[in-house]
């Protein structure tokens, strides 16, 4: 149609120049001979004097143009018919338009022709219909067109034809099917006749919605990009959601929902879900009440305190624990592993049109890249998220042993590297349905584990074997001869210890593990937990360009725990700076709880140092337990002082007497005072007995104090702290220890 109109363009001018030119020389030739000659046929091709001759030859010329053009217009129009035809049967045979009898297709009616001189229509092309260069546009008839101006709306510009077949009308589902190449709008939209013109357009993009498919209530079924509130306020997606170009009906087989809306800015970005961040949130929402906070976590799970998981969930009496992860503390109060129920965190997609603020968390999403100067950060999807402040609470990795991690795939699965919900889940399971565990590691989380399990073992027949490289459990916190008691304690709960242990190989022979010593001992067992310590995560220092200690591992920080101007560590990955203790790195819940706490602060503008001795305690099932603070190192010079224990000095216990399970989260609020001294007669220096009821042991650096382990003596922490704030030198340790009045009962 276009190149009829562009040679018409051409013929037009000279076919009415011609028309003209013979009117005027009939005009002449009649006032010159008085009336019009008319020429004989024979004389027209050798032009007379009259003129006749000449006019005939402009209407032969003029004649023959239209007749060209004629034809010309003829053979466009009937090969544009055949494309059209074409085009019409290609749609129609779609798989999703598949025995419907009509299709909704809403066209853009093309405004009518413009009149042209005289009494020739020439119509002016569209910028808007002008064909694409892979597909060339169908031309539309005027009676057609003017019909379906008639009965039709155009739609905008930038949304895409519907094309839907009269079921899926008539039925409303649940969720449109979205072809790839053909989007899906409004159902109901007019229908015109089947041989009527498609005006074909771009279509939108599959995660690109239109607003129609997001707002229309009505006639359009809603595709939502969100989970359905109720839903995502209990579980928070516990599974990470990739974009969906595709929407599934009812009808499929599966439903994918729908990829939660991640905002693109936060004024405060925490990375890490654990305690550390949780503290960080909540201490921010103090000082700011209206702040918005956005946690973002790999875990599939909202903030929870990780203690339990080797604690107090092993002697639950509940068979469905795993699944509620509600215990009875020592104290017997039940409570939740977690922090806040979900009710007390908003979706993340509503966290930019809270009105009073509030904390979000994005669940299983890692952030994997960090632009310190752009102040933004790079999801493991590929979403970026920008910020004004920052805090990185990455936590750790539990490490592995070389000798297991070359073993091969088959000696991996049946191996356990205990730190998260899903460790405890997995761990409780296996060891209902197997005959022999082996823990390897003897520092806190192995000797807790050990604990658990061996009670356990009592009733179910498992073996539960714990081997570890020291002479004795917690062999390089506890002095040795406190070490000894504590392995003695741990056989007792039925554990069999194979001490000063030494990995060379393992490897799977006959479905068993066969764990093989550099001594020549040889250990067969059904499973593995790897207890050997943690790795800190600082997988995001080499985008950030933050420093990492070559020494402690961790980011370093200063004393307010400031990385960068407005990115903070808080939590296992801080290398932090002790004023009293020097450079250190913590593991423990309460340096989780107060670091954290001190870098919301921060945050907000505090600009407070961390001068905070954090504390850490470990329970071998609720009656003996410990508190520790400072340096604990069995290579330093140690100093015990020990009493008789009574009832009241176990876990159990003392969490009565508290009220909480979590012992660090009610004394880490106190204030020490100046101590009174007991007036009870000084006992003896480190009686060697075989039952260590309660004690003090002092670790000595220098002769200064630089750690102190409480052993079944609870809610004395703030006294051991001042001590090693005041960083004196003592003559009489002994004296020291009456400040705890461990000799009263």
């Amino acid at each position: 149609m276009l190149k009829c109109r562009t040679v018409w363009k051409k013929l037009a001018p000279l076919a009415r120049a011609s028309s003209t030119l013979c009117r005027q020389n009939v005009r002449r030739a009649g006032l010159n001979n008085g009336r019009i000659v008319r020429a004989p046929a024979a004389q027209m091709s050798t032009g007379p004097a009259g003129g006749g001759g000449e006019n005939q030859i402009y209407v032969v010329l003029v004649g023959a143009v239209c007749l060209g053009g004629a034809a010309y217009a003829y053979h466009t129009l009937k090969g544009d018919q055949k494309r059209y035809e074409e085009r019409m049967a290609e749609l129609l045979s779609r798989p999703h338009l598949r025995g419907a009898e009509k299709t909704a297709v809403p066209t853009e009616s093309e405004p009518p022709a413009e009149e042209a001189t005289e009494t020739e229509a020439v119509p002016e092309p569209e910028p808007e219909a002008a064909p694409s260069p892979e597909e060339p546009s169908s031309p539309v008839p005027e009676a057609e067109a003017a019909s379906s101006s008639k009965t039709t709306e155009p739609l905008p510009a930038d949304e895409p034809v519907v094309e839907a077949s009269p079921e899926e009308a008539a039925e409303p589902p649940a969720a449109p099917v979205v072809e790839p190449d053909v989007p899906v709008v409004e159902p109901d939209a007019p229908v015109v006749e089947p041989d009527a013109p498609v005006v074909e357009e771009e279509p939108a993009a599959p995660s690109e919605p239109s607003p129609v498919d997001l707002t229309e209530p009505t006639t359009a079924p809603v595709v939502e990009s969100e989970p359905a509130a109720t839903a995502a306020a209990e579980t928070f997606a516990a599974e990470p959601a990739e974009p969906q170009p595709e929407v599934v009906a009812e009808s499929a087989l599966e439903s994918t929902p729908a990829s939660p809306k991640v905002p693109s800015h936060t004024p405060y970005l925490l990375i890490g879900g654990g305690t550390a961040s949780f503290a960080a949130a909540r201490s921010i929402r103090a000082r700011d009440p209206g702040a918005k906070v956005l946690i973002v976590t790999d875990e599939p799970d909202l903030p929870y305190m990780r203690p339990p998981l080797s604690k107090e969930l092993w002697f639950s009496d509940d068979p469905s624990v795993t699944e509620t992860l509600r215990f009875k503390q020592w104290n017997g109060k039940e409570r939740s592993i977690y922090f806040q129920p979900p009710s007390f965190y908003i979706n993340p997609e509503d966290l930019d049109s809270a009105e009073n603020g509030g904390v979000a968390v994005l669940t299983g999403k890692k952030v994997i890249h960090m632009d310190v100067r752009g102040n933004k950060v790079k999801l493991d999807d590929n979403t970026e998220i920008s910020y004004d402040k920052c805090l990185i609470a990455t936590g750790g990795v539990p490490r592995n042993l070389q000798a297991i991690e070359r073993a091969g795939e088959e000696v991996m699965k049946r191996t356990t590297l205990f730190r998260k919900i899903e460790d405890f889940k997995s761990l409780e399971k296996v060891s209902r349905n197997i005959k022999s565990i082996t823990i390897i590691g003897g520092g806190f989380l192995g000797s807790e584990l050990a604990c658990a399990l061996g009670r356990r073992s009592t009733d179910s027949g498992l073996e539960v074997i714990q081997m570890y490289p020291e002479k004795g459990n917690m062999g390089k916190v506890l002095p040795e001869y406190l070490s000894n008691w504590t392995t003695e304690k741990v056989k007792k709960e039925g554990v069999k210890i194979i001490s000063e242990a030494l990995v060379k190989s393992v490897t799977c022979k006959d479905d068993k593990l066969e764990i093989q010593l550099k001594d020549g001992r040889l250990v067969k067992t059904d499973h593995i937990v790897a207890a050997v310590g943690l790795e800190p995560n600082v997988d995001l220092a080499k985008s950030a360009g933050l420093e990492v200690d070559s020494d402690f591992g961790g980011y370093r920080v200063n004393a307010e725990l400031q990385a960068r101007s407005n990115i903070w560590v808080a939590g296992d990955a801080a290398c932090f700076y002790d004023i009293r203790l020097g450079r250190r790195r913590v593991e423990h819940h309460d340096h989780a709880v107060v670091s954290g706490r001190l870098a919301g602060e921060n945050m907000t503008g505090a600009s407070k140092p961390y001068w905070h001795q954090s504390m850490f305690w470990s329970d071998l099932g609720p009656d003996v337990g410990y508190e520790a603070i400072g340096i604990v190192d069995s290579s330093l010079p140690t100093v015990g002082v020990f009493a008789k224990a009574t009832a009241k000095d176990t876990p159990k216990a003392a969490t009565e007497k508290s009220g909480t399970g979590i012992r660090s989260e009610s004394e880490t609020e106190d204030t020490a005072v100046s101590p009174v001294a007991s007036s009870t007669p000084t006992p003896a220096v480190e009686q060697h007995k075989d039952n260590y009821g309660k004690g003090v042991i002092f670790y000595l650096r220098d002769k200064v104090v630089v750690g102190i382990i409480l052993w079944n003596v609870f809610n004395r922490m703030p006294i051991a702290r001042k001590i090693i704030k005041d960083g004196e030198e003592h003559a009489d340790l002994n004296e020291v220890a009456k400040l705890f009045n461990i000799h009263e009962d």
